[in-house]
């Protein structure tokens, strides 16, 4: 029954193109109740169907709208970082599984060599003796190696 932050309106509303009167609220005195006339009702509920479909169109573009809010709060926090070849990385060990990831095992492993890089930021990498690793062009679950 609360409005989401994202769409302004409440599920119900934009499932049934109406709002929902609790039970509790039938019995306490409040604007909604007192000021209910059951002719006008009828030609209300109409009017509220046939504006549903702009309703629910509003509501996809106040959500795409707050979408784009929150994502340019948690990039502006982003520092974007770019592999060159050359580079020393480790990468993730959750990744490869080639060791167990148990609470005492090592979260990283490498060091590896940034082979080639592209700019999504994808890398192919390979060991310090020259060998190919393989699957890796990720980006993703690598950090520098200093």
């Amino acid at each position: 029954m609360t409005p989401r932050t994202a769409t302004q309106e409440t599920p119900f509303v934009l499932t049934y193109g109406v709002e929902a009167v609790i039970p509790a609220e039938i019995e306490v005195p409040s604007g909604r109740v007192q000021h209910f006339v059951a002719q006008d009702n009828e030609e209300e509920m109409r009017l509220n169907l046939d504006l549903l479909e702009y309703r629910r169109e509003e509501t996809t573009t106040r959500m795409a709208k707050y979408k784009g809010q929150v994502a340019r709060y948690y990039n502006a926090r982003v520092r974007s970082l770019s592999f060159k070849p050359g580079d020393l990385v480790l990468r993730k060990n959750s990744v490869s599984r080639t060791t167990g990831t148990g609470k005492l095992d090592p979260n990283w492993e490498g060091p590896y060599v940034v082979r080639e890089a592209d700019r999504a930021g994808y890398c192919k990498l390979a060991h310090l003796n020259g060998g190919i690793v393989p699957r890796t062009w990720h980006n993703s679950n690598l950090r520098f190696f200093c």
